[in-house]
């Protein structure tokens, strides 16, 4: 597991050089990603070939945890796992995944304003909860070797030196409001990593010893979706899909029809419709000007067909998205609301919602304010049990800021997207 000590020190370029340079030395690699994020996987996939998928304990569950460590460790010579915020965040944390599943820990400390006060910081991380594993400390943005040998050697015993990364502008990874930039919109995103993966010191290379993970046994999926088609936005405005959702539809005997509305592609045949989260936001002139799949919407919904709409993609269908700068686009009118991009933060977290379908689990993360008299049908709840995200439903329409994780709960899902 790579974590660290906070959001910022470094942990995603870390995790993805790592991948890289192993696999230049031919080992097959997978990652894992802890905690409800879409941005940080797609850069991760880049690094290491193949999808990522979340792990993590508040969504999947123990059971469907340890069915994927078992899977994955069975399939590839290293898994890597990134953690969310700081190794103790959260409730679950990246630390009780570590604990539960016995996973030594990789530290990624910015050490750029520090020198012994980094083995502080270690020793802090190592010894914080009895049990856990930190197998060594990686310090990022470090100014010349003199710095390295300083920090290195206030390391205490047993939290081994992995080496240094150093603050060059040529790896940094861009951000905005929600995290980092897309993968597809970094420019230069393959050399950014081979840069970094160039730079990890061989002590970054070593790696713990071997093991194996009991496998879980889980319930098959159930066929309930047989032949139904699911029509799925997938561009850079709609872009927040968990490969885990899509194998689940697929499970249940779907079949997806990706379609980009930035591209000016109208809704294709299909029985049902999911518009995932995104970034609408920055696409308003390009989605207001698709008139042909907003009146496709509208025709979908009229006629009683499953729409679930999350977060950016219940944007998509309101009345009216205001950006900041004031710019109003006009969209898809199906829900009776007006929406507004704000300048901070307004929700975030892990929750659970009881729908009439059943329970589900997942998070929300969103900048915007939703203005509408709907009443909701339902409200979600933070692991603490606090008042989260309405739910608003009109018709086979379920529209909510939450992004759901559907292997929560199959059949609630697949009575969602049923015709």
């Amino acid at each position: 597991m790579v974590s660290s000590l906070a959001s910022g020190q470094g942990k995603t370029l870390v995790t993805a050089a790592l991948a890289l340079r192993l696999r230049w030395q031919g080992k097959s690699v997978r990652i894992l990603k802890i905690g409800a994020d879409f941005l940080d996987p797609l850069i991760l996939e880049r690094a290491s070939g193949s999808p990522v998928y979340q792990i993590d304990l508040f969504l999947l569950g123990e059971t469907q945890c340890r069915d994927l460590l078992a899977r994955l460790a069975e399939q590839v010579d290293v898994l890597l796992i990134e953690g969310a915020m700081g190794l103790f965040d959260g409730t679950p944390s990246a630390a009780d995944l570590a604990l539960l599943f016995d996973l030594p820990v990789l530290a990624v400390i910015d050490a750029s304003a520090m020198a012994q006060s980094f083995g502080a910081v270690a020793l802090g991380l190592a010894s914080y909860r009895p049990g856990l594993r930190l197998r060594g400390a990686l310090a990022n943005r470090v100014g010349h070797p003199r710095h390295a040998e300083l920090l290195r050697s206030s390391l205490p015993q047993g939290v081994a030196w992995c080496g240094s990364l150093p603050p060059d502008a040529r790896l940094a990874l861009p951000e905005r409001h929600l995290g980092l930039q897309l993968a597809t919109e970094i420019a230069g995103l393959e050399q950014r990593l081979s840069l970094a993966a160039s730079f990890l010191d061989q002590e970054a290379l070593q790696l713990p010893a071997a093991r194996a993970f009991a496998a879980a046994e889980l319930a098959p999926v159930p066929a309930l979706l047989p032949g139904t088609r699911i029509a799925v936005a997938q561009d850079d405005a709609f872009c927040f899909l968990y490969p885990a959702n899509c194998d689940l539809l697929r499970a249940m005997g779907a079949e997806l029809r990706f379609f980009s509305p930035l591209a000016g592609q109208r809704l294709p045949e299909c029985d049902a419709l999911w518009l995932p989260g995104g970034y609408p936001e920055l696409h308003l002139p390009a989605l207001a000007a698709n008139r042909e799949l907003l009146a496709d919407l509208g025709a979908h919904h009229r006629a009683g067909r499953p729409v679930l709409a999350e977060c950016g993609g219940m944007l998509y269908l309101c009345r009216s998205l205001t950006a900041l700068d004031g710019e109003v686009a006009e969209l898809a009118a199906l829900l009776p609301a007006a929406a507004r991009m704000q300048s901070g933060l307004s929700a975030l977290g892990l929750q659970t919602v009881r729908l009439p379908e059943g329970e589900l689990r997942g998070h929300t993360f969103h900048h915007s304010l939703l203005q509408t008299d709907l009443a909701p049908i339902a409200r979600a709840l933070d692991p603490g049990g606090r008042l989260g995200e309405p739910v608003y439903r009109m018709g086979r329409l379920l529209a909510s800021y939450l992004h759901l994780y559907f292997p929560s709960n199959p059949v609630a899902v697949a009575q969602i997207f049923h015709p």
